[in-house]
């Protein structure tokens, strides 16, 4: 999955936002977006293997997190559509304005969704060389690692939804082999009372070779060898 999550903000209010992924990048994006700068730019925000970039024009900001392996020229392809369906929307300016957190959520979400989808699988080629052309004559979109506009205690709150999911993947594998002792240890019982009933089975065959099947012949030999003794009386 190339683009994970997108969202349109004044400010930093989010208005509307869409996650393709399971993993929650809320505090990340949310974090990142108070730290964007108010004039309009274009700039893109690198952290682990994932890129934020965005673009501001306007007073909004539309912002979109995707993998390292999307470059830059497909995202920015993308946020160029948003932020054109953004404000080809009927609402008038000072409507805008005044809308308070997510109050286009329910609207453009999944206008949002819809985009996502579309250039996770087929983006439209004359958007990426548009991108690519704009892209090419501003020079100054800047590349910023995200661990240089952070501090120690948003750094921390960075990392609490990345060590979240390692706990959980920790829980599952505990799980997971707290499963395969029980099995190995049901497989070793089996094993073993099997075994067992085949030493049975092995001694009663041995043995009713000598004594047959009922072992009748063994008390036969037995009376023959030790006939009864009379009693003198």
């Amino acid at each position: 999955m190339s683009l994970i999550h997108a969202l349109v903000a004044r400010g930093g209010t989010i208005l509307a936002e869409h996650q393709a992924g399971k993993r929650d990048f809320s505090q990340a994006t949310q974090t990142i977006l108070s730290k964007i700068p108010p004039n309009n730019s274009k700039l893109t925000y690198v952290w682990e293997q994932y890129l934020f970039h965005h673009v501001s024009e306007g007073g909004f900001t539309y912002l979109v997190m995707a993998d390292d392996s999307a470059g830059r020229r497909m995202p920015f392809a993308f946020l160029a559509e948003l932020q054109r369906a953004f404000t080809s929307l009927p609402s008038s300016s000072t409507s805008l304005s005044s809308l308070p957190a997510h109050g286009l959520q329910g609207s453009f979400s999944p206008i949002i969704a819809t985009l996502i989808q579309t250039y996770n699988t087929a983006p439209p080629t004359d958007e990426l060389a548009r991108a690519q052309t704009e892209l090419n004559q501003v020079k100054d979109i800047m590349v910023q690692n995200v661990e240089q506009i952070l501090s120690r205690g948003e750094r921390i709150e960075l990392l609490v939804d990345k060590t979240d999911n390692m706990a959980n993947q920790a829980t599952a594998f505990r799980r997971g082999a707290r499963g395969v002792r029980r099995q190995m240890w049901w497989k070793n019982t089996k094993i073993t009372v099997l075994g067992a009933f085949v030493g049975l089975v092995l001694l009663w065959i041995i043995v009713a070779q000598f004594c047959g099947a009922g072992f009748n012949r063994c008390g036969k030999s037995n009376e023959i060898d030790n006939p009864p003794q009379l009693a003198l009386y």
